[in-house]
């Protein structure tokens, strides 16, 4: 079958290239690699290396650095690409901490720390594939987090708490938002807030950092940790940007991840799609194939035609977002993620049925999609979340929260 999808938008001649090599890329790696990985739990290390080699994780960092200097137009294809070919939003995650948290160092750090750091991100001999952001008594509401950074001659001490902290283990700096004005002290809850560069070995060596894998049902092989910091120290150079002004550095760029994220769904829904069409024309009952029956048509064509329009948003927005043109990308990359979000969840869930009993053996991996479909109503927003935004800065609702 070709591409599924292939022709539901029209891609530059930059983002052409990108899928093509792209996807030559994911070419090395089958459904049984990719099958191996998540039963055993382990980082898909020879495909990250192999993106490394070929520059892409690098693909956001600018040229004067080492990188390629792209955007969000090609981001949202390569992120597409790596999960519709096999690997599924797991895959996607797997480096995109590696390629997005680069950017905070970009338009924020000292240019001293960005000589230093992005060259050797883009090469691959460094990798900022942790962000510390998320904690248990904060949640999603994160101008309530407690972790304290406090300065101490040239250095900051930092002491807290992070949970949901990816990739730390395959990570050798975390990008760590910690307050540094107590909230009681602040005017606005947005202020008094700080972020900083940790080096994982130099906090492990300090003894001031203590990690614990948090179990989990979806994205087998990329692993999230609860971390403490005990006075870890790091020193003053390593504050990203304006000490206090850290919320609003999180929040910009944050429209433009998340349509990179809403790719990343549409992408692993085209692979479970894709798997059940295959099988629904393969598998044969009552001497026919079972996609011959509208039972089993009908909810992978609802399927193909919600990824349609969840595509074309999310590129179209893309677009927007590279132009000169005044939109509300809030608007955009909230609708985006959530329609992906749903899309991708109805094909896994179409591609379970249509399988079946063998919906859930593990050898058809549709049940590994369905799990991670699951994951992305989730993360890095609920569905729930994304929808406030739309009622309150959209359709101007009152506040729900």
């Amino acid at each position: 079958m070709a591409q599924l999808l292939s022709d539901a938008v029209t891609l530059t001649e930059s983002q052409q290239l990108v899928q093509t090599s792209v996807r030559d890329v994911c070419s090395n790696f089958d459904h049984q690699y990719w099958r191996n990985q998540a039963e055993a739990g382990d980082y898909p290390r020879e495909f990250v290396d192999t993106l490394v080699d070929h520059g892409w994780m690098g693909v956001l960092i600018p040229e004067a650095y080492g990188g390629a200097g792209m955007g969000t137009r090609e981001t949202v294809v390569m992120m597409e690409e790596i999960a519709a070919n096999g690997g599924g939003f797991s895959a996607a995650q797997a480096v995109h901490g590696g390629v997005y948290n680069s950017v905070p160092i970009v338009e924020y750090a000292s240019e001293e720390l960005k000589r230093d750091l992005l060259p050797r991100v883009a090469d691959g001999e460094a990798s900022i594939q942790a962000f510390g952001l998320t904690e248990p008594n904060a949640g999603s509401n994160s101008t309530a987090i407690e972790t304290r950074a406090e300065s101490d001659g040239d250095e900051y001490v930092i002491n807290g708490q992070k949970i949901w902290t990816s990739r730390v283990d395959v990570s050798d700096y975390i990008v760590l938002v910690a307050r540094t004005t107590p909230l009681e002290d602040v005017d606005k809850r947005t202020r008094g807030i700080s972020m900083f560069l940790v080096d994982i070995d130099d906090a492990i060596e300090q003894g001031a950092l203590e990690m614990e894998p948090i179990p989990k049902s979806a994205s087998d092989f990329v692993h999230s940790f609860e971390l403490w910091f005990d006075d870890l120290r790091v020193p003053a150079e390593n504050l990203i940007g304006v000490e206090g002004e850290g919320f609003y550095q999180v929040l910009d760029g944050l429209n433009e991840e998340r349509l990179v994220i809403a790719a990343e769904c549409i992408g692993l829904g085209r692979l479970a799609l894709e798997r059940a069409v295959d099988y629904a024309n393969e598998r044969e009952v009552f001497d026919r194939p079972i996609g011959s029956n509208q039972a089993v048509q009908h909810p992978l064509a609802e399927a193909y035609a919600r990824l349609q329009a969840a595509k074309q948003l999310t590129y179209n927005a893309a677009d927007r977002a590279a132009s000169d043109e005044d939109v509300d990308l809030g608007a955009y990359a909230n609708a985006a993620k959530f329609l992906a979000a749903d899309a991708a969840y109805e094909a896994a869930d179409a591609a379970v049925q249509t399988h079946g009993g063998f919906g859930i053996a593990t050898e058809y991996d549709v049940e590994r999609y369905f799990r991670e479909a699951r994951l992305t109503r989730l993360v890095p927003i609920t569905q729930q979340l994304a929808l406030n935004y739309l009622g309150e800065n959209v359709l101007g609702l009152p506040r729900s929260y």
